[in-house]
């Protein structure tokens, strides 16, 4: 059975319901799915709890690793870079290549950096040797513009606001499944 890993740093909770509708995605396509998050920064105490907390050493354990982070000024948070900076054992024995990768992030706005924090985290996958998936145009719900929805070719993303206080609505979960989904069908058809 394939074996995805949706790992994530959440501030205000809105990525952890972006993994939870990735894993959900992934189940759906027959992966066996494991939620995890990174751990804060030393001495600060941010991240919502809602998964357990992974480790370097784990990530070669998976034919998938689905990454997702909060937006911090245009690039991937802290946290997360601090955890994937500690993987250069990993990328060292190859020990990730040529499996399955892709990202998702939100912003506070439409144009707060979901697509280079995207980037920042896809530039890391493919260092590591991953391929990488996106949040192809078979995914619709990214493409309507009556109301303000996340999503774009480089994976999936929400809108927070400045404060956390706009959830993810029902078209950027469902980019979030589609994209689940999609990764889990790659690893599948790449690993049997």
């Amino acid at each position: 059975m394939t074996k995805v890993l949706v790992l994530y740093y959440s501030t205000y909770g809105h990525i952890a319901q972006m993994a939870d509708a990735i894993a959900e995605g992934a189940r759906e396509a027959g992966a066996d799915v494991d939620v995890r998050r990174v751990p804060d920064l030393p001495g600060i105490q941010v991240a919502r709890p809602d998964a357990p907390v992974a480790t370097i050493d784990e990530l070669a354990n998976y034919d998938a690793i689905v990454v997702g982070t909060g937006t911090r000024f245009g690039r991937m948070s802290g946290p997360m870079a601090m955890f994937l900076d500690q993987a250069g054992g990993l990328w060292a024995s190859g020990a990730l290549n040529g499996k399955v990768g892709a990202a998702f992030t939100s912003s506070a706005s439409q144009h707060g950096g979901n697509e280079t924090t995207l980037f920042s985290i896809i530039t890391n996958l493919l260092h590591f040797g991953l391929t990488v998936v996106g949040l192809d145009y078979g995914y619709s719900g990214q493409m309507g513009h009556e109301e303000v929805v996340g999503g774009a070719p480089y994976g999936a993303t929400t809108i927070a606001g400045g404060r956390g206080e706009r959830q993810p609505t029902d078209a950027d979960l469902g980019g979030a499944r589609y994209l689940g989904r999609r990764v889990a069908e790659t690893a599948k058809k790449l690993f049997g």
